[in-house]
């Protein structure tokens, strides 16, 4: 499955009120990546190993993504142009040493 698949099947299941579109898949990705978060946590903490917990992250890793999905749709763009955009970037700022740092416009 490609990018471009995923985004129309998951949008099928993508179930919120018009007027808050945008709004809702963006709050959506703050909660979704915050349980991806936690869960590297306690690892962290050392109340969890990775290999008892990769199944769990990855399932939250699809939450993610299904937000991510939903946000780029209401903003009318597809998933595979985000990537293209993200590694035009970063291929970008490897070109000119500027991959660490700071601020969008380096």
């Amino acid at each position: 499955m490609n990018f471009n698949e995923y985004q129309k099947l998951a949008r099928s299941t993508a179930v919120y009120p018009e007027e808050y579109k945008v709004i809702y898949p963006a709050l959506g990705l703050c909660g979704e990546a915050g349980e991806v978060a936690e869960k590297v946590k306690k690892i962290v903490r050392g109340d969890d190993r990775l290999n008892n917990v990769t199944s769990s992250i990855v399932m939250e890793l699809g939450d993610v993504l299904w937000y991510v999905s939903a946000l780029a749709d209401d903003l009318g763009i597809t998933l595979e142009q985000v990537a293209q955009w993200n590694v035009d970037k970063l291929q970008r700022r490897m070109q000119l040493n500027k991959i660490k740092g700071d601020g969008d416009n380096r």
